[in-house]
């Protein structure tokens, strides 16, 4: 049985659970405070020296951390990976497009406002990184206002990677309601076949 580290309320550890369970595979959930520090003990570090959740740990005990990493080996040889060469990069691209241009804003401010109680101290950094967000929050709508899911017709481990703290950006003062796109395809994303909601608890 696989086993997932993780914290319940992480966008990036809920994508590994998400698939883990799409995908019909049991796992062990163990749930990790990051706001006491249990990601940076002498323990957790021997396991993933970057001291980060999520980490999958396989059944035979080899590790594999970073949240998009875990999606696409478990999307191997599913549908949620396009077999089109092009349509693939074009997920691909969104997935480092999560990772540079929405989750460091999206995510990130997000995290200080509602869990960390940093509003006050981040405060000009918060509206520096609330306007990239929007900005590729901007983005995903020009997208999706042409197709239903962000590589096309077909969802893909793209829309994993970006419903996990799109869905979640108003508690970072993100209003979706500029994003009529957005919004219709957060419901769609919601009737995919094996979602499980956000918080993830295991």
């Amino acid at each position: 049985m696989h086993t997932l580290y993780g914290n319940s309320i992480s966008g990036n550890c809920w994508k590994p659970a998400v698939m883990l369970h799409a995908r019909g595979l049991p796992f062990r959930w163990i749930e990790v405070d990051i706001l006491k520090g249990e990601s940076r003990t002498p323990e957790f570090l021997k396991r993933n020296p970057n001291g980060r959740v999520p980490l999958l740990v396989f059944p035979d005990g080899r590790t594999l951390a970073e949240s998009n990493a875990m999606l696409l080996h478990l999307g191997e040889g599913t549908s949620w990976i396009p077999t089109d060469p092009y349509l693939r990069a074009k997920m691909y691209e969104w997935l480092f497009f999560e990772q540079y241009s929405h989750e460091p804003y999206v995510a990130t401010v997000r995290f200080w406002v509602k869990f960390a109680g940093k509003a006050q101290e981040k405060a000009q950094e918060i509206v520096e990184r609330t306007a990239r967000g929007h900005a590729a929050l901007a983005v995903m709508e020009k997208a999706l206002s042409s197709t239903p899911f962000l590589v096309g017709e077909q969802p893909t481990l793209a829309d994993i990677a970006l419903y996990a703290y799109t869905h979640v950006a108003p508690e970072g003062g993100f209003s979706l309601e500029g994003y009529p796109a957005i919004r219709s395809w957060l419901d769609r994303v919601t009737t995919l076949p094996g979602f499980v909601p956000m918080p993830f608890h295991g």
